[in-house]
């Protein structure tokens, strides 16, 4: 029968992981990586390669969950549980944030955004990557019992740093949705580009993110001794669940109108109604190149965003 056990005096678990129900998530978030990677590779849109990566932590995740049951002694499985599980959201939210500049782009709704589409990948993403760094950060630390407590402040600036971030990103998504729906409303323009959809998609994913986030930065803020640390089941409900249920939406309101490859047969909305091909003119999003070393991490992924 699993046992508590320390590691070199320490105790690292104040439960014995629930290892079917581990390995339940493990399996969930497998098949739907699964059908992410399927998704992707179908529809070639490979911004999304962030949220896949998301996915497999995951799965990393929770096999260690799983593994720790009968090792609540070995380091290695802890590590990787929390580690994998933490940074795995802030995967999910690099994708977020590149659809928001695909859906202003795709309907020429530049003009509408408190930050330009290109400007707006790069502040996000960049952001989320520096999230990424503290808290993985933070993660290395909780390795050393007497180094527990300064990496979990860094933790929880980490997350703070993504709370606020999701705040001020679905500020700016609020924002474009109420301009843009009012400059329909008035212009009657129409566009073959499913915009409020997405954007409704990215409402439910953030918020279930951001709630996830907050329970998070409560859970460490509140220490090892707090029921929240001493009892799985807020795991599973406000971060397992949540995220499982983050991943589903995104495959079902999948971005795939959004590639560049479609951008060309997508109508501009203007004030009567008529593409720009039908004035005479061509839309070319501006070029332009990075004017910080961090930046050119997310050539790759945000250079569609520039073409």
């Amino acid at each position: 029968m699993p046992t508590l056990e320390t590691y070199l005096g320490t105790i690292l678990w104040h439960y014995v992981p629930n290892m079917p129900l581990a390995i339940v998530f493990t399996i969930l978030f497998c098949l739907v990586s699964v059908a992410h990677a399927w998704k992707m590779f179908v529809t070639k849109t490979w911004f999304c390669i962030p949220f896949l990566i998301g996915g497999i932590f995951e799965v990393i995740g929770y096999i260690s969950r799983a593994a720790a049951t009968n090792a609540t002694g070995s380091l290695i499985p802890y590590i990787f549980q929390a580690i994998f599980i933490l940074l795995a959201p802030v995967c999910f939210a690099a994708s977020l944030y590149m659809v928001y500049s695909r859906v202003v782009r795709a309907v020429h709704g530049d003009s509408f955004s408190l930050i330009s589409p290109r400007w707006a990948t790069v502040v996000f993403v960049s952001g989320d990557w520096t999230c990424l760094n503290i808290q993985s950060s933070g993660s290395g630390l909780l390795v050393h019992p007497k180094q527990v407590a300064i990496g979990t402040y860094i933790i929880v600036a980490g997350l703070a740093l993504q709370v606020l971030m999701f705040v001020v990103f679905m500020f700016c998504c609020l924002n474009f949705n109420s301009r843009f729906r009012a400059h329909v409303a008035e212009s009657g323009a129409t566009s073959d580009v499913p915009w409020q959809a997405c954007l409704n998609m990215l409402y439910s994913t953030s918020l279930a993110i951001l709630v996830r986030n907050i329970y998070r930065v409560v859970e460490y803020i509140m220490g090892k001794d707090s029921y929240l640390q001493n009892t799985e089941w807020p795991t599973y409900v406000f971060d397992a669940a949540l995220m499982f249920l983050v991943m589903i939406g995104f495959f079902i309101w999948y971005p795939s109108q959004l590639r560049p490859t479609t951008r060309d047969s997508m109508i501009e909305l203007t004030a009567d109604g008529e593409s720009s091909a039908e004035h005479g003119r061509t839309v070319k999003p501006s070029m332009g190149l990075s004017i910080f070393p961090l930046f050119r991490i997310f050539k790759l992924l945000t250079s569609e965003s520039d073409r």
